[in-house]
């Protein structure tokens, strides 16, 4: 029996015809490939290539919906307003509540549902997962990124959000800074998995040696020990393990999201 995440999450709608252009030039995936239909992943960035929120889009005849899947709803609508003029052809609503649905397993499908609607008959012998679950899970996934990962200093290639940033779109919100980062310039911090036999908090420092290495960003007790996400320095990338600020020792794995990926 599988577990679920059943969730509710925010959802801002928007009509007219020029939605799909306009979503173009503020999201970091190529909607101009999207299905109708069909929900895409893309990052809401600032112009420097700060990660502000991860969305589903989900196109169709008459507009978009736009889930905030990791992130502040109200800061996606607000930034949206702002650069919306009448030429765009778009209306923005009100901000409400989607129920989506997604296995616990590597690479599931989303599936948005009605509050009336019944589980799909793939999931009907689910079980839902509790909130400690789909937290562990988080964790060894590394997606989606949580408070201490959406802190406002992180872009999407330090997350192992790559597939969804276009490299070949053209102009976006925060393209250019992503066009360095994919080219010659690097990331200069990466997240990665960690556990530990001791406890460790968000925001405690990690060191190798005499050296700063990284920065806890989750920690998740999980029987007697405890798991959790680091942004670790690029110099300190292929360390196994670093040390705490009580001397604790994490052991660290790449998440899901970047395993098979070059630093």
């Amino acid at each position: 029996m599988s577990l679920i995440w059943n969730a509710s999450f925010p959802l801002l709608r928007l009509k007219g015809r020029g939605v799909r252009v306009f979503l173009q030039g503020q999201t970091s995936a190529d909607i101009n490939a999207a299905v109708i239909g069909e929900p895409m992943q893309a990052c809401w960035l600032t112009a420097t290539g700060r990660l502000r929120a991860v969305l589903e889009i989900r196109l169709d005849s008459e507009g978009a919906d736009v889930l905030i899947l990791a992130g502040d709803a109200d800061a996606v609508r607000s930034g949206f307003d702002q650069v919306i003029f009448p030429a765009d052809r778009v209306r923005l609503g009100a901000i409400r509540q989607q129920n989506r649905i997604q296995e616990l397993t590597t690479d599931a499908t989303a599936i948005w549902i009605d509050d009336a609607d019944a589980l799909p008959q793939a999931l009907a012998q689910s079980h839902p997962a509790t909130a400690l679950e789909i937290e562990q899970w988080r964790v060894q996934e590394g997606f989606p990124p949580g408070p201490g990962e959406l802190s406002g200093d992180t872009n999407p290639l330090e997350l192992g959000l790559a597939d969804r940033v276009s490299t070949s779109k053209g102009c976006y919100l925060g393209q250019e800074t992503m066009a360095k980062l994919v080219g010659n310039a690097g990331v200069k911090q990466q997240l990665r998995t960690w556990r530990c036999l001791e406890a460790v908090a968000v925001g405690d420092r990690l060191e190798h040696g005499d050296e700063r290495a990284g920065v806890v960003t989750t920690a998740v007790a999980m029987g007697d020990s405890w798991v959790g996400l680091a942004l670790v320095r690029r110099l300190h990338l292929e360390q196994i393990e670093l040390s705490g600020p009580a001397d604790q020792i994490l052991r660290l794995q790449r998440p899901r999201a970047f395993q098979g990926c070059d630093d």
